[in-house]
């Protein structure tokens, strides 16, 4: 996991990891057959890791605000660790690797229908929840995380992205009053 986000997918050679792990670089083709399928289970190793630390703070979010508040603390500690630089290095490689492409993709669906699950359940009674499916919602929140990740690695700057955050926050906190003002 280190390898791949300090040096890329480029940089993650059987070398460079056996080094790291001070071992053997057969080691890595006898367990895992190849170089590849090593990175697909550092990024397994990821998604199982922040899947749970996900859930734990959706699952403490009562609003649609809360939900906010919860994707802006774990965009900073991604940020911090650099869990999506892991994904975001994977999709990456995928695009000029063919046989990583279905196995990436097959990774980022379970994401996908977490964020569904997640926007159905805080949408639920808002006017937001008539407006689009929970799956299109899902698909821009997973895109625009992903985006909004790469963006503030490039540019070394997470401000703008934290301010969209903030502004999302301001306007799911509108929607909670329409919520509560429904169920009243």
């Amino acid at each position: 996991m280190a390898a791949l986000r300090e040096k890329g997918f480029a940089g993650a050679t059987a070398r460079e990891i056996a080094e790291r792990a001070g071992c053997n670089q057969a080691l890595i083709f006898y367990h895992f057959g190849s170089v590849a399928k090593l990175h697909l289970a550092a990024l397994d190793r990821v998604s199982a890791d922040r899947d749970e630390r996900y859930r734990a703070v959706v699952d403490r979010s009562r609003t649609l605000g809360d939900l906010v508040a919860a994707a802006r603390t774990v965009f900073d500690e991604d940020l911090d660790q650099g869990h999506v630089t892991v994904l975001v290095e994977m999709i990456a490689a995928a695009q000029f690797t063919p046989e990583l492409r279905p196995e990436v993709a097959a990774r980022i669906r379970p994401w996908r229908a977490f964020a569904a699950e997640s926007m159905r359940e805080a949408l639920a009674g808002s006017p937001a929840a008539r407006m689009a499916p929970p799956e299109e919602l899902a698909h821009a929140v997973v895109a625009m995380y992903l985006g909004l990740e790469m963006l503030a690695n490039l540019e070394g700057d997470r401000a703008p992205a934290l301010a969209l955050f903030d502004r999302a926050g301001k306007l799911a906190s509108l929607l909670d009053v329409f919520r509560r003002k429904k169920r009243a």
